[in-house]
């Protein structure tokens, strides 16, 4: 019999302020984890640069706060940048080494699918560094993802092979009717 620490979360719009917490979560999954193919941590000038893009495309960008820390973070950004993909986002989540398994990204996903619905998106994509990432996939599983892709050895990081698992669900009326209005500028070209 298994035991679940439950924790109670805010999740909340992230802030300039929030950035050195986001940037310090970030650097752990770069240098320790390969849910991540980058091999060296952007600076947090550089990740706030990334935030305000995301924000530029009026997509959302959160944190989850346990007793007033950050312990995960997630956004939506664009899936490609072709115009084509306008109604498809990708979802990218990162939670605290310490609160992992206490159902932040669980509770940070749920919530990105949410907002991206409202705001007239069709389809999340998840890319999932490393097809041995059990936590993401089964998270990705449980909110009404699907596999749609597996690329293997597709990246090279820690001196190893690491594959690409591509997970994908509707949000909304998804692919069942066209769409009504463009969600926005998520986009470039």
């Amino acid at each position: 019999m298994s035991t679940r620490t439950e924790i109670r979360l805010r999740l909340r719009d992230a802030a300039d302020a929030d950035m050195p917490a986001i940037h310090a979560i970030y650097v752990h999954h770069v240098r320790q984890g390969l849910g991540s193919f980058e091999e060296t941590p952007p600076d947090v000038t550089e990740m706030l640069r990334r935030r305000a893009d995301i924000l530029a495309r009026s997509l959302p960008y959160l944190v989850a706060e346990r007793d007033g820390s950050i312990v995960g973070y997630a956004y939506a950004g664009p899936y490609r940048p072709r115009s084509a993909y306008r109604f498809s986002v990708e979802d990218s989540i990162y939670v605290a080494p310490d609160a992992q398994r206490l159902g932040v990204a669980r509770a940070l996903l749920a919530e990105l699918i949410q907002r991206c619905t409202a705001l007239g998106y069709r389809q999340m994509v998840a890319v999932i560094g490393d097809s041995a990432n059990a936590g993401s996939i089964g998270v990705h599983a449980a909110l009404g993802f699907a596999q749609t892709a597996l690329l293997p050895a597709i990246g090279f990081k820690f001196g190893r092979w690491v594959d690409s698992v591509f997970m994908q669900r509707a949000l909304g009326e998804g692919q069942s009717t066209l769409p009504g209005r463009d969600p926005g500028p998520a986009s470039a070209s």
